[in-house]
């Protein structure tokens, strides 16, 4: 046999379950990267989820609830920042390294986050304990910026990407678990604030246990800086303008959402009116969506024009950039070339894709923040009830979701799983609308599928057999769902830009969703939960649409393909 004839050495299987925790103990990358899982899940399922138990608890009304979901932006617009992660020297912490300097310095505001909102009334300081939220938020995204990137470039033969990676969603889990069951739990017993001041505490430990970990050093970026430098590219004046434009647009959007969050947290003047945040919605959101994608957009296809027409373009080769120029050169990298490269792919196509990312996962994200308050404080379930059905019992049932959609890609293929995806979870909030409203449907498929007589062998009742019943469906879908808006995603972004790409247009899933919740907080405090499930049940109509442009434009490129 010669030796091209020879097979191809077989990749190992990539670990599951308790394989996993055992890959963990390993070696010390592995074992640093399931710490790192950790400490990344535990602020988000703390800041993103049980703070909004909390707040209803204490009468924090629906809609500021609302408001103060939108610390989430901060996991949306993540990307803005990365680059001054990527670039930026910290002075006194560089020596730790180049991404652990930025994760050290993460983590103790994160730890003074946690403490700061354990010592603070939400209820009477409310403007306080939103703006401790909202900087653990922020220190928390940064966190996330620089483990991922630590993932990758700490992957090698003994810790392959593929096994760093479902490690850290395997620390991340069980941070969600201990943050959202756990702390529930614990709540049912003790004072929020002694809970968060345990979280606070159990953060620290695992805080430290990351500081074993091994930095790489500094990566050569001439690369990056000597394509941009090429004859025919554009010139760094150009360049600048078009950075500007990005910039600009993105401040103001970001500037907008915390002025208002601002405005509604402040005290009201006796007889004064609160500022309604479905007005500003109404007027500013479809603004703040122009800003933060239209205007990108439409600054990459001028970058193509400009640079398909030769105009602002080099005519020479230009020096190794010096000052502030490396920065802007990365900036540009990271804002504005991916844009660029998918509108000169895609073509027109771009705005269905962006389509899909956009309101995919709205039905889904528009009240995600409201399920705590809509367990606890409208249908009267127990914390103890609630952790072990929504984050315990529901984490499983986001696993089965997760392992349907692999085999449905198999089975029935990209675009039919994708399309589901798209149905299931606006079904989920019709559910959701019949659990607000008694139950009565759930309840009969219970009889009929003869649960109701199953739960009275374990010792349960009617009403959390209607809870799981429900939870199973909602995060079955999600799971569903948002793998299949993840491998789309992944399978759209091109190699070469693979890590800023998916990073862009990831962060923009949930920014309709996001934005869309304080109008969600508002209604559900006017009008009640039923009509409102079932109204944003209406979005997956939009996402199905998409999708079914998506599949046709798809479909047309893969014949034109044949074809040349």
């Amino acid at each position: 046999m010669t030796e091209a004839a020879q097979p191809a050495p077989k990749q190992p299987a990539r670990p599951k379950g308790m394989a996993l925790f055992r890959a963990a103990l390993a070696n010390r990358k592995a074992a640093c990267m399931l710490g790192f899982g950790f400490v990344s899940g535990l602020p988000f399922a703390l800041l993103i989820g049980t703070i909004n138990a909390w707040l209803g608890e204490v009468g924090i009304k629906l809609a500021t609830i609302g408001v103060l979901s939108w610390i989430g932006l901060a996991y949306s617009f993540k990307f803005l920042w990365s680059p001054l992660v990527d670039r930026w020297r910290l002075p006194g912490l560089d020596r730790l390294g180049r991404r652990k300097s930025w994760i050290a310095l993460c983590q103790v505001v994160l730890l003074g986050g946690i403490i700061g909102l354990a010592l603070t009334d939400p209820k009477a300081a409310t403007g306080q304990f939103a703006m401790i939220a909202f900087i653990a938020a922020l220190a928390s995204a940064t966190q996330d910026v620089a483990i991922d990137a630590w993932r990758i470039e700490a992957a090698d033969a003994a810790s392959p990407i593929e096994t760093l990676s479902a490690i850290y969603q395997f620390g991340y889990r069980v941070a969600s678990i201990f943050g959202g069951a756990f702390a529930l739990m614990l709540a049912a017993r003790m004072s929020w604030h002694s809970v968060f001041l345990l979280m606070a505490g159990v953060f620290a430990v695992a805080a430290l246990l990351t500081t074993r970990a091994e930095d790489q050093p500094r990566g050569d970026t001439s690369r990056l800086h000597s394509e941009l430098g090429q004859p025919g590219e554009l010139a760094p004046a150009t360049r600048a303008g078009l950075l500007f434009v990005v910039l600009a647009s993105w401040t103001w959007a970001v500037i907008s959402v915390v002025s208002f969050m601002t405005l509604v947290l402040a005290p009201v003047a006796p007889g004064g009116k609160p500022p309604s945040v479905a007005d500003f919605t109404r007027t500013q959101g479809p603004w703040i969506i122009f800003a933060t994608v239209v205007v990108p957009l439409i600054v990459a296809a001028l970058a193509n024009m400009l640079r398909h027409r030769a105009i602002g373009v080099q005519a020479v080769a230009e020096p190794a950039p010096t000052g502030l120029r490396p920065a802007a050169n990365h900036l540009y990298s990271a804002l504005v070339a991916p844009l660029a490269e998918l509108s000169q792919r895609l073509g027109w196509g771009v705005l269905s894709l962006l389509g899909v990312i956009l309101t995919y996962a709205v039905a889904y994200n528009i009240w995600a923040s409201f399920a705590f308050p809509f367990y606890l404080d409208y249908l009267h379930y127990t914390k103890d009830q609630v952790a072990f059905a929504s984050k315990i019992f529901g984490i499983v049932m986001t696993m089965i979701g997760i392992s349907l959609c692999g085999y449905l890609f198999v089975r029935i293929g990209r675009f039919p799983t994708v399309l589901l995806g798209a149905v299931l979870p606006p079904a989920g909030n019709l559910v959701y609308a019949d659990l607000a409203e008694g139950g009565h449907g759930i309840d009969a498929v219970a009889h009929l599928l003869r649960l109701d007589v199953l739960a009275q062998w374990f010792g349960s009742d009617e009403r959390m057999v209607r809870l799981l019943l429900a939870i199973s469906f909602e995060n079955i879908s999600v799971g569903i769902a948002l793998t299949a808006l993840v491998a789309y995603i992944s399978g759209m972004v091109n190699k070469r830009y693979s890590a800023i790409q998916f990073a862009l247009l990831s962060s923009l899933v949930s920014l309709v969703g996001t934005l869309g919740r304080g109008v969600a907080g508002e209604a559900f405090g006017r009008l009640g939960y039923a009509p409102v499930f079932r109204w944003t049940a209406l979005t997956g109509v939009v996402a199905v649409v998409f999708v079914g442009i998506e599949w046709a434009r798809s479909a047309r490129a893969e014949a034109a393909a044949k074809a040349d």
